[in-house]
């Protein structure tokens, strides 16, 4: 392994280690583009090959460490020699060939229907986990790029600077520098050993809290067997695009963020579907997990996952659709208040507690336990407000999509793009036949609640 290597921070190292063949743990963002000739998505194809060869992060695979190696260390627990083994360490790919990672498929008239066939298949672990599907538009008129990534190599906001690489250039912010790191030897510096044990006990105090945290959170849950699956390995995608402008004046009418509104149509959604589908609404209120990224805003950080989170209940079973939000925002706000640091939605923070060979012997047991502790996923991902082209073809549309847990039938994404909000689902194939009518049920949400705000 070459000298620049880098050990999969603690999170990542989970995500590796908790995928199976039946939940494979890519993201991915299905990208629809205006097409501006008939040959618009096979030149599209070209161009995304041709520029991934000169992206560096799309050139590093993920190889297992079985024997100490001294690597450059990113994270606290990125231990060097022997408390590396059973970890996991990002190297450039020596036989790279962009072309294995880019195709072209045949024309269709239905995006999602496409992409949830290639979601349910997973990344070649022994190459770049990465992939970008072109898919040409029946009509001629458009054409969609489905990127996915595995959530090892990139977390949501590091795939989408990978993904814009491969687009056209365009002017963006430049991030601000990251400090040097000093060298680090073998050795701790005795003068730090202090200073060490007192962050250790903080560590461990932590780890206490959101692990008595996680306990509670599974008492009193109330959730239902439509958002439950016995593993298939199948996948089914769909997307909904409401107004901004709708979401904007719901929000200035009742108070609270955008982000509050957001999650409460997905409550309000999952209570049309859920009556419509006859398994009915009352009594449930499934517990969502709401991901926080703990990156700092335009600044130049390793590629490693920086994650927390909050839980919540859905307010499903409540047939007010302006209760529903204020129960949303209620809750955000005390999520807010405990900070993204504590509380059961911090669970992902414990992966640092964990040294690598300990995450390989037991993720693959966590990661039937997710059921345990949440329903589904809820995820936001922002993107940048300037237009996007790929070969001179304007970028119209983004559906972001999240992997699905062991034992959960859906996830929710959600991402704003030049004044829309695209909510990506990924679903169970098997277990939700009926995907698309909870994507209506979306659009019929915010249209419910915008009525409800002006009566």
């Amino acid at each position: 392994m070459s000298t620049d290597s880098d050990l999969l921070a603690p999170l990542d190292l989970a995500f590796w280690n908790i995928e199976s063949p039946e939940h494979p743990m890519h993201l991915a963002a299905l990208g629809v583009f205006e097409a501006t000739s008939p040959a618009a998505a096979r030149h599209a194809a070209g161009l995304l090959a041709a520029r991934a060869a000169g992206v560096p992060g799309l050139r590093m695979r993920i190889r297992d460490i079985w024997q100490p190696l001294r690597l450059r260390q990113t994270s606290p627990f990125d231990l060097h020699g022997p408390l590396a083994f059973g970890g996991a360490a990002r190297e450039a790919a020596p036989d790279f060939e962009p072309l294995d990672h880019v195709r072209l498929h045949a024309p269709a008239a239905d995006f999602h229907a496409v992409a949830g066939a290639i979601m349910q298949r997973p990344l070649d672990r022994d190459r770049p986990p990465w992939e970008a599907h072109v898919v040409p538009g029946e009509a001629g008129t458009s054409f969609a790029v489905l990127f996915k990534f595995h959530h090892a190599l990139a977390d949501g906001l590091r795939a989408l600077t990978l993904a814009a690489a491969v687009l056209d250039p365009m002017d963006m912010p430049a991030p601000r520098p990251r400090p040097a790191e000093p060298a680090r030897g073998f050795l701790p510096d005795v003068r730090k050993v202090p200073g060490l044990v007192r962050d250790a006990l903080s560590d461990v105090g932590q780890a206490l809290d959101i692990g008595a945290s996680v306990a509670r959170a599974t008492w009193g849950a109330r959730s239902t067997a439509a958002l439950v699956s016995q593993p298939t390995g199948t996948r089914r995608v769909a997307g909904a695009a409401v107004e901004l402008d709708e979401i904007h004046r719901i929000r200035k009418s009742v108070g609270g963020t955008v982000n509050d509104v957001l999650i409460a149509v997905v409550a309000g959604a999952l209570r049309r579907w859920l009556d419509e589908r006859g398994d009915g609404s009352e009594g449930v209120s499934p517990r969502a997990l709401i991901p926080v990224s703990r990156r700092r805003p335009r600044t130049a950080h390793p590629q490693g996952n920086r994650l927390s989170g909050y839980l919540m209940n859905l307010p499903v079973d409540d047939p007010d659709p302006l209760a529903r939000l204020a129960a949303v925002r209620t809750a955000m706000d005390r999520n807010k208040d405990a900070g993204p640091t504590r509380g059961a939605g911090a669970v992902a923070l414990l992966a640092d507690h964990v040294p690598a060979l300990g995450h390989r012997l037991t993720m693959p047991v966590v990661g039937q336990a997710a059921r345990l502790l949440f329903d589904l996923l809820v995820t936001s991902v922002p993107l940048p407000s300037l237009g996007m082209t790929l070969g001179g073809c304007p970028l119209t549309e983004v559906y972001p999509l999240a992997p699905l847990a062991r034992g959960q039938a859906l996830a929710v994404a959600v991402s704003t793009f030049r004044g829309r909000v695209h909510y990506g689902l990924v679903a169970d194939a098997e277990a939700v036949p009926d995907l698309g009518l909870l994507a209506e049920s979306l659009t019929a949400e915010v249209a419910e609640l915008t009525v409800a705000c002006v009566s």
